[in-house]
């Protein structure tokens, strides 16, 4: 790990929002690393913090947590995400990030033509039933 390691599990989760159970989740597979004290709590370093921060960002525009990990993946353990790297993966997902607004728009005008007939109706509501 790089740079000073001394935010707690519980610190890390409280600054970063993400719950510690998703924290130690992350870890098990290899999205971020920590140091062990000699107590064996968990220690993370400014590093790991700029990691998770990358994957809540992406999680919230849609990309799939595996895919996350892909392109995490490209990265030495323990660096964290460089204005480059994050330059590359917009790029890289910016047409899925397209494609997830254009049928997000399609389902909300899809909605808003639900709103007007009520029915709900499974087999003939394109609204409730799958494509």
């Amino acid at each position: 790990m790089t740079g000073a390691t001394n935010m707690t599990i519980g610190e890390l989760a409280s600054r970063s929002g993400v719950p510690a159970s998703a924290l130690r989740f992350y870890e098990r597979q290899g999205l971020i690393s920590s140091d062990r004290n000699a107590t064996n709590q968990r220690r993370y370093d400014d590093a790991a913090a700029k990691r998770v921060a990358f994957i809540r960002a992406s999680q919230r525009v849609g990309i799939p947590l595996a895919q996350i990990a892909e392109v995490l993946a490209f990265l030495p353990a323990g660096h964290p995400p460089t204005a480059a790297f994050w330059r590359r993966a917009s790029q890289c997902w910016g047409q899925a990030v397209d494609e997830r607004i254009a049928r997000l728009e399609r389902d909300r005008e899809q909605f808003t033509a639900c709103a007007g007939c009520g029915c709900l109706t499974f087999g003939e509501c394109r609204l409730v039933t799958p494509a």
